[in-house]
């Protein structure tokens, strides 16, 4: 139903040229789907901060929701410290700098100092940044993979990580008390650069965070004959600069970059949906690898905190899961760490609950705990500063998440695609060595520790009524829950609702089938969608293959 107050008063109050024009455009179509879907709910921030489709609209990404959001940041920021600070990033996504400009000019006008970098750079660039200039906070406009016509605002803490739930409250709670019409008294950029208020950060930030991921550097010393040929894309994004420096450092010079998605392009005109996880935006890659012939063919995200890999295997060029490529660097490191021996004996490795249980078994071998958290790399990066903070920070290994994110080291506390890509350059030198690929070294794990399987299905529930849709089927599940799924017997069902192992409340359902196999199902904190996570193995490619159709088809019952 449309808030008709509530649309009433947008088109009374917006002044802002590009929401007027946004706000007309919507109105005068006249479709009461698209204006409800604008409006029917205020955009919700999160752990994540905010995330939405850019336009006019209460749940949309706009000066005044971000404006809204800038304000309630401040007021936690200014009860939490006596002078706080903040550094500003973004990636390629349209008005990334118009949100930054005015998300610097609101905390100004706050009493609030901002240092911004002067282009875009990468998630981790702020994340390191932070640490660096030793800001009480961070700010990245950054959808990270999703579609072109997303933007976000993502609040990192004082210590890198993105801000914990509790300072997310806060947050909300402040931006409840805010009307995104109030006038403020503020001053232009330039006069707020003058009063030195607003700060470039200049070019030693981005030259000490590749210092600092080189200082993560794992190369085989056997292979440091192997010369590496990579193709590299950006998809588009912001992680050129970075990635070519540390290409350039590590010694990799043989690098293609993929021509038509190298500048940044917030329309992404190649791949709409420029996720590294899905064939359709590497096929430029793969077309300018089929010309070339690389070992390795490497795509960052717009925001470039993940990375996806492709290698050629057989007739075609198979693109490795990130649960894969995890598994390749857990073991690659402990292989490295142990035989420089510095694989303590209480080190730990980091995941999420839903990724790979492959990890385990890997881990055994190695003498490494594994430790996991809830969905979201925050969890991770608060395990890192927990084992900093007790003088453990050796003991740490990997942390890893299914969605392509990696993190081997802990200057930074958010997954970072540079440092991983470095690792897999590395990692990809020491198996050509040993006269393999990647999906030649991934094969030969499997055929020691067995076929683990994971995939991943999405359903999305778009708009309005899928958001009713979604919390429909969650409460089906939690009230109804099936007694077998696939025609295995459920053993057990976990709801993270209600705490599980110490970890923080969460909307995701698990269900737990014989032999390792399982089924986790999770709405998307950051897209209209219901996530079904499939785990299968067998002592076959074949057979556990064959449980996951068998899964997957079980899955989408549940979630239809």
């Amino acid at each position: 139903m449309i808030r008709e107050d509530v649309v009433n008063r947008w088109n009374e109050k917006v002044t802002d040229p590009i929401v007027r024009e946004q706000l007309d455009a919507l109105l005068n179509a006249n479709d009461e789907s698209a204006i409800d879907d604008a409006f029917f709910q205020d955009l919700e921030f999160g752990t994540a901060g905010l995330r939405g489709v850019i336009g006019a609209g209460t749940n949309r990404m706009n000066a005044y929701t971000v404006g809204k959001a800038t304000m309630g940041v401040a007021a936690y920021l200014n009860s939490t410290f006596s002078e706080p600070t903040v550094a500003i990033a973004r990636d390629s996504r349209n008005m990334g700098n118009e949100f930054v400009r005015h998300t610097a000019r609101i905390l100004a006008s706050q009493g609030i100092k901002s240092f911004i970098y002067p282009r875009i750079e990468p998630v981790p660039a702020l994340s390191f940044a932070v640490r660096h200039l030793g800001t009480s906070a961070g700010i990245c406009m950054t959808a990270s993979h999703n579609p072109a016509e997303y933007n976000g605002y993502k609040v990192y803490g004082a210590d890198g990580c993105q801000i914990t739930s509790d300072a997310a409250s806060n947050i909300s709670a402040a931006i409840a008390g805010i009307d995104e019409f109030s006038t403020l008294e503020m001053a232009s950029f330039e006069e707020y650069e003058e009063q030195g208020l607003i700060t470039w950060i200049d070019d030693s930030v981005i030259t000490a965070f590749i210092d600092a991921e080189l200082e993560a550097s794992m190369a085989d010393p056997d292979a440091s004959d192997v010369s590496l040929k990579l193709v590299y894309t950006p998809l588009n994004g912001s992680g050129l600069e970075c990635n070519s420096l540390m290409f350039e450092r590590i010694g990799v010079t043989d690098v293609t970059v993929v021509e038509e998605q190298a500048e940044p392009n917030g329309d992404f005109p190649t791949c709409p949906y420029p996720n590294p996880e899905i064939r359709e935006a590497m096929e430029k890659g793969i077309e300018t690898c089929e010309r070339v012939h690389p070992d390795l063919l490497l795509a960052t995200d717009p925001d470039a905190d993940r990375v996806g890999i492709a290698v050629k295997n057989g007739g075609d060029y198979q693109l490795l899961t990130g649960n894969e490529v995890g598994i390749l660097m857990l073991d690659y490191l402990c292989r490295m760490r142990s035989k420089a021996g510095k694989l303590p004996s209480d080190a730990v490795a980091v995941s999420t609950i839903v990724s790979t249980v492959m990890i385990d078994k890997i881990a055994a071998h190695w003498g490494v705990r594994i430790q996991r958290t809830l969905t979201g790399f925050k969890y991770i990066g608060n395990v890192i500063t927990d084992l900093v903070n007790a003088g453990r920070e050796e003991a740490y290994v990997l942390g890893f998440e299914e969605s392509y994110g990696y993190l081997a080291a802990t200057h930074v506390r958010d997954k970072d695609s540079i440092c991983a890509s470095m690792i897999i350059c590395q990692m990809a030198q020491h198996y050509r060595k040993r006269g393999m690929n990647l999906a030649q070294a991934i094969e030969e794990l499997y055929r020691e520790y067995g076929y683990f399987r994971n995939k991943t299905v999405s359903i999305s529930f778009p708009g309005a009524d899928g958001a009713r849709k979604m919390a429909g089927i969650m409460s089906t599940l939690r009230t109804q829950a099936p007694s077998d799924i696939a025609g295995y017997p459920v053993q057990e069902v976990i709801d993270y609702q209600d705490g599980y192992n110490d970890l923080p409340k969460a909307n995701v359902l698990e269900f737990r089938l014989p032999n390792m196999n399982k089924v986790i199902i999770r709405p998307s904190g950051t897209e209209p969608k219901i996530k079904a996570y499939l785990f299968s193995n067998g002592e076959t490619a074949e057979l556990a293959d064959e449980l996951t159709g068998k899964l997957e088809a079980a899955a989408r019952e549940l979630l239809s």
